[in-house]
């Protein structure tokens, strides 16, 4: 089949989270299959500087956006094998940051998405079998296709697919902006298409338009519908519970090798960790200053610093938890209260506690070797890919039992010595103590035990090839239903 992913992010490209992850990655794995996966993209700033001598001009045209006419430029970059497309508009995309502020990301967006929808077939000399949607910011692709061009003949019969990475975001704006950026008859303004309470809602026109809905785990496709996790959005959801459905991501097993990634100071495998881990632990304690201890429990944290990830849970308990003696090291950046709150417990604990407020991803690999524990108390996820990542690298995960965290993470049971990792249900600080202690204790005094469960999480095998092979049975569901 021909694939075409239409996403705002794409790893190593343009990223800040899961999504660039996944859309830097799937695509590779169905390739490998056997199938033509191509990404379409904004050509943001920092993708213009870094690739400037690789860029590919195709073509320019101009764009339609109510009142206005922008350009739209097309160019090409192969990526891992890749091919990519991407969206040309200074006015839009030539920023350094990839979101910006709020109600412009909604123009921004809308833009690019009626900018793809020019560019497919023959500008792109790819015409794509289905398109594989990616959040909000794809979200009004199907509404567009059949108000604009399906009822002119032009891909009557081309189907999509919506992937949720996070329903939490939206892409809300006002009735009449929207109108008028997207020139939609009035027949699509209605709760029953395309409004949500009253406003525009590109998630919920994606979910109502697009021929399937998934999400990136199972569990989280069954939270979704539940009033806490569904943003407001389950009632649809269950209405449309038949095109509802959740396939688990995986990593790039090849770039996350403990055996292989140079930016470790040891390598090691899953038959042999030990004596590679404790060497990454000593090198990273030296790094950071912090006491060499082999016998130190050393808990990471690898996470952006959000309401979502749990941060106010570990702020609640971290003094409590590091009277004990153990280490532990935060990396991220986030929300400014947050990076505050964890200097200031560093500040109180110099000898116990790192807080590296930034982002590093060398650094976070060297934490994955380097941990014991991974500390991950979401209060929602809707994958997660840090704690397989971690799983990998031999570090026992701490998490919350909600979305692709109970997918991916089997509770440790001593009375079977079985499990990958520890978990705890309630979104309760003391929980989270209770349950980081309880690993604590299982590390320090049965080490045979300990042993057993880090090499459980080593060999899982959470690589693409299984959910891509998922991915490929839903394409042709949908294309064989939309062709019959």
């Amino acid at each position: 089949m021909n694939i075409l992913f239409v996403s705002s992010e794409m790893s190593p490209l343009a990223k800040s989270g899961g999504l660039g992850d996944v859309v830097g990655a799937l695509p590779k794995a169905l390739r490998k299959l056997g199938h033509d996966a191509r990404v379409v993209m904004p050509l943001y700033r920092g993708i213009r500087h870094r690739y400037a001598e690789k860029l590919n001009f195709v073509r320019w045209s101009m764009i339609r956006l109510g009142w206005r006419t922008m350009y739209s430029g097309l160019f090409t970059l192969e990526v891992d094998g890749i091919p990519v497309y991407l969206i040309d508009n200074e006015f839009y995309f030539g920023h350094d940051e990839l979101y910006l502020e709020y109600s412009f990301d909604i123009e921004r967006f809308s833009f690019f998405q009626r900018a793809v929808l020019e560019a497919m077939g023959e500008p792109m000399g790819f015409t794509p079998d289905i398109l594989h949607l990616n959040d909000w910011q794809t979200g009004m692709i199907p509404v567009l296709l059949e108000a604009h061009y399906k009822s002119q003949g032009y891909y009557p019969n081309l189907p999509s697919l919506m992937t949720i990475h996070n329903l939490k975001f939206q892409g809300i704006h006002g009735r009449e902006q929207i109108a008028d950026l997207l020139e939609l008859p009035n027949r699509y303004m209605s709760e029953a298409a395309i409004l949500k309470d009253g406003v525009p809602n590109f998630l919920k026109s994606g979910i109502v338009y697009a021929n399937r809905v998934n999400t990136v785990s199972p569990s989280y496709a069954e939270e979704i519908l539940l009033d806490y996790y569904g943003e407001g959005l389950n009632g649809l959801l269950g209405a449309q519970r038949w095109k509802l459905s959740g396939i688990l991501n995986g990593i790039d097993t090849e770039s996350f090798d403990p055996e292989t990634d140079r930016a470790l100071i040891a390598n090691y495998s899953k038959k042999a960790f030990k004596r590679g881990k404790a060497t990454c632990k000593k090198a990273l304690q030296t790094e950071l200053g912090l006491p060499e201890s082999a016998d130190k429990p050393l808990l990471v944290m690898i996470t952006r610093l959000a309401e979502q990830k749990g941060i106010d849970l570990l702020i609640r308990i971290g003094d409590e938890l590091l009277e004990d003696d153990l280490q532990l090291v935060v990396l991220g950046t986030g929300d400014f209260l947050y990076e505050e709150e964890l200097r200031k417990m560093e500040q109180r604990h110099p000898t116990r506690m790192r807080a590296k407020i930034e982002f590093d991803p060398t650094l976070a690999r060297r934490l994955y070797a380097a941990g014991d524990m991974l500390l991950m108390p979401s209060l929602f996820e809707p994958c997660g890919l840090t704690q397989m990542v971690a799983m990998r690298y031999g570090t026992v995960p701490i998490v919350r039992q909600t979305g692709g965290l109970i997918d991916t993470v089997q509770p440790y049971n001593k009375f079977e010595n079985s499990g990958d990792g520890f978990a705890f249900l309630n979104i309760n600080a003391h929980e989270l103590l209770y349950t980081t202690k309880a690993a604590v204790s299982v590390y320090r005094n049965e080490p045979k035990i300990w042993s057993d469960i880090v090499s459980r999480g080593m060999s899982h095998d959470f690589s693409w090839a299984k959910s891509a092979a998922n991915y490929v049975d839903l394409y042709e569901t949908i294309v064989k239903e939309v062709n019959t």
